[in-house]
């Protein structure tokens, strides 16, 4: 048996913009497509390699007014959703993809899910697939939960027998019982995901694909859902996983794949590639200089050389674990002296919040007018106190009396902070998302108190027993 799970060669997809939508389709016409599906890539196959015929995307003939078509236009634009992807995953492998939106993302899950076809290339898939792609796919609103359940056990292959032994196991992840008679399109969303994807994840999937729809669930849903996903990893299954959640990214996976603009722009180790996504992102890396004296931020007074991300040993770098301290060095350029000068750091995380501000507080250097020269102003961030996640920073020198803000340069360096799973950190040895912008390690102190030291029985308790 081949180690290889997914195989991915050139693989393009194109859409129409404002191509018709089809209507709402019923399950037999579904169950239908589904059915003839093999023949009508046959048929394109058959197309493309010398027939007459000319085809759509989906296999039928092209026809205008009711006749096969030698030349097919489509009013409208075409743009391409993938475009010569290429990327192999072995069995056993937890393979985050990401990207900002509208990368192909989705597409490329679709593809590899069978929803929908390629334009281009192919996708070898050896193993039996669950996919939780978006809110509606997989289900059908017409039948119930129960309905549901065992449908798509026998999509996947399982015995009626097979399912029954999971049947349980799966209501009681989704939390549903009370409503697992009842039709689906009654749902609201957050039971529709967490059923998909209890029917995903307990069906004994070889291959399992989660896409981003688990941030419709509330916390306790998705800390549960991340839980089994490393669980069904650590049996030797693969799972493929999109997320814009860039901790629960590299917690869980040791492979990424970034996308852009439907063009794969790296793979390769977890951290490194959302390093590379993080630098797209914001422009940013562990390092930036301005070499030109012309270009440094500033002005008369003081210009900005350089800011660096360092790390315990000295070492330039953009991945710092959350246990050991991280240093940020500002280096400037003092130009005109008598001015009292303050570098400050602005500190957010990737979604935007302010996670603090500080400022240079060196004794030798406060309220004190700089002389002309070069600075080197460093500040320690300890470890044990951010949490995971990318951190952005940017730097600003400034005078209070009166203020002035000399520059401010926004987003200049980024870093990542991992969190342990040896549990020597604040979040021990639990393993599922931890929100909050700090996560301070705090010394925790227990009283004990041995049994033949006191009663078991309160005062209160002895007294009432009394009267």
């Amino acid at each position: 048996m081949s180690d290889t799970a997914i195989k991915v060669e050139g693989l393009s997809k194109r859409y129409r913009i404002g191509a018709q939508q089809q209507a709402y389709r019923t399950l037999r016409e579904k169950l239908n497509d589904t059915a003839l599906a093999p023949f009508r890539a046959a048929r394109h196959l058959l197309t493309r390699n010398g027939g007459n015929g000319q085809m759509t995307e989906d296999g039928r003939p092209k026809t205008v007014n009711g006749r096969r078509s030698s030349v097919f236009r489509q009013p409208g634009e075409t743009f391409w959703a993938l475009k010569d992807v290429s990327f192999e995953v072995k069995r056993g492998e937890v393979v985050g993809i990401i990207g900002r939106n509208g990368a192909g993302k989705s597409t490329l899950l679709k593809i590899l899910s069978r929803i929908t076809e390629p334009t281009e290339g192919y996708a070898d898939i050896n193993g039996r697939i669950a996919s939780l792609l978006e809110v509606g796919t997989g289900f059908h609103p017409e039948l119930t939960g129960r309905e549901n359940i065992f449908l798509n056990g026998s999509i996947l292959g399982m015995k009626r027998v097979e399912i029954k032994k999971k049947f349980d196991e799966i209501v009681a992840f989704a939390e549903i019982s009370k409503f697992i008679d009842t039709p689906v399109k009654h749902y609201s969303s957050g039971m529709y995901v967490r059923l998909a994807f209890a029917v995903a994840a307990h069906l004994d999937p070889e291959i399992l694909m989660v896409d981003e729809v688990l941030a419709v669930g509330d916390a306790s849903f998705q800390r549960k859902c991340l839980d089994k996903m490393k669980e069904v990893s650590h049996v030797g299954r693969t799972v493929l996983f999109v997320s814009h959640n860039m901790p629960a990214i590299t917690r869980l996976c040791e492979r990424a794949i970034l996308l852009d603009e439907g063009r794969l722009r790296c793979e390769g180790s977890c951290h490194e590639v959302v390093g590379e996504y993080l630098r797209a992102g914001f422009g940013t890396s562990a390092q930036r200089e301005w070499r030109a004296v012309n270009g440094r931020p500033g002005n008369d007074i003081v210009r900005l050389r350089g800011i660096r991300v360092r790390d315990q040993q000295g070492t330039i770098a953009e991945k710092i674990d959350i246990r050991t301290p991280v240093a940020i060095e500002m280096e400037f350029d003092v130009l005109k002296a008598g001015h009292v000068l303050i570098p400050n750091l602005h500190f957010h995380n990737e979604e935007g919040v302010n996670v603090f501000i500080v400022s240079d507080q060196d004794l030798t250097w406060r309220r004190q007018p700089r002389l002309e020269g070069r600075y080197k102003s460093i500040a320690w961030i300890p470890g044990n106190l951010l949490a995971e996640g990318s951190l952005i920073v940017s730097a600003a020198i400034s005078t209070m009396d009166p203020v002035r803000v000399h520059f401010y340069e926004r987003d200049v360096v980024a870093f990542q902070i991992v969190d342990s799973l040896d549990g020597n950190s604040a979040r021990g040895d639990f393993a599922g998302p931890m929100p909050g912008i700090v996560r301070p390690l705090l010394e925790w102190k227990t009283e004990f108190a041995p049994r033949s030291s006191f009663s078991l029985v309160d005062d209160d308790e002895i007294i009432a027993s009394l009267a």
